[in-house]
């Protein structure tokens, strides 16, 4: 497991020190006006940067959005699910014969029905980060999904069969 340590920077923001278990350090700062600073350093001299980067609050989203397997999904990766304690995080495409497809996620209670959560709509036209109750499911969508492993269950039930 990586270690991250986070600090508060009085008057600038946030720094995370991230160690991963490659031996690579990396500091991100989050300035209070939302840009990000990224900082690499060298193993054999850590305090010796070997290369910096700053992103705007746009850009270090849309970075983030990669990263997190947002646009895309090494195929070895789609069924995968990220545990913590009973928090299931997990990827469910919507097919063409699925109920869902034209409804909002209001329409279909979601929440109300399931208790889970609909993170992100993932297309190859657009991503939409934490979508409202309004936004409708489209054939060929993926859903990224959050809740306990029963609701993330309901939640692809009430999918496929409306």
């Amino acid at each position: 497991m990586s270690i991250i340590r986070e600090s508060d920077l009085p008057g600038i923001g946030k720094k995370f020190l991230i160690q991963a278990r490659s031996g690579d350090k990396l500091v991100v700062v989050i300035h209070d006006d939302g840009r990000r600073e990224l900082y690499h350093f060298e193993d054999d001299n850590p305090e010796e940067s070997i290369s910096q980067i700053t992103l705007e609050d746009d850009e270090a989203r849309q970075i983030a959005g990669i990263i997190g397997g947002m646009t895309y999904k090494p195929k070895a990766l789609e069924t995968i699910e990220v545990t913590l304690e009973d928090l299931i995080i997990e990827w469910a495409r919507i097919e063409p014969h699925y109920k869902c497809v034209g409804q909002s996620i209001a329409g279909l209670q979601v929440r109300q029905r399931t208790g889970a959560n609909v993170l992100a709509i993932v297309n190859k036209k657009e991503q939409r980060i934490n979508p409202g109750p309004d936004d409708i499911l489209t054939a060929g969508s993926t859903l990224v999904l959050a809740g306990e492993r029963k609701q993330i269950k309901q939640l692809k039930e009430l999918l496929v069969n409306g």
